[in-house]
């Protein structure tokens, strides 16, 4: 049966102008992405995003301005039978004190025999481009970033 996935992300530029990214492994693929996730039935858009942020990250976050919702054709990397929609946004920390987040500095700092693992990059956004992402809508939402 084809259906519809619904994603959504935040963008979260620190005040040092670091861009937050995620580098994740599920079995044998790994890419880096923007902090978000599914959306569930019966969920608000915004209440998915505070969720995925809370149980990824542990922290609160507030949701800003919309920044793109996707307006082409996407089939799902996981999924050959879903079209992905993504919807993303400006987030901050409710809380400014995320000093206990733990940050890897290298790109798929996994350990060994795990199968599912996600770790947190901040990235300089003056270097940040779209190959920094993996995921297709992901590079547009990257290229909007860096043009703006």
């Amino acid at each position: 049966m084809k259906r519809f996935n619904i994603r959504v992300y935040g963008i979260w530029i620190n005040e040092r102008q670091e861009i937050l990214v995620s580098d994740e492994r599920l079995g044998d693929f790994r890419f880096t992405k923007f902090p978000g996730g599914g959306l569930e039935f019966g969920e608000g858009i915004k209440d998915c995003l505070i969720r995925e942020w809370k149980e990824e990250l542990d922290i609160e976050i507030e949701v800003l301005d919309h920044i793109y919702t996707t307006d082409f054709f996407q089939i799902s990397a996981f999924d050959n039978t879903s079209q992905i929609i993504s919807v993303y946004y400006h987030v901050r920390p409710v809380l400014h004190d995320i000093h206990s987040l733990v940050f890897k500095t290298i790109p798929f700092d996994f350990h060994e025999n795990g199968y599912d693992e996600i770790n947190f990059r901040l990235l300089p956004l003056q270097e940040f481009s779209e190959k920094d992402v993996t995921l297709p809508i992901d590079k547009r939402v990257a290229s909007m970033i860096t043009k703006s």
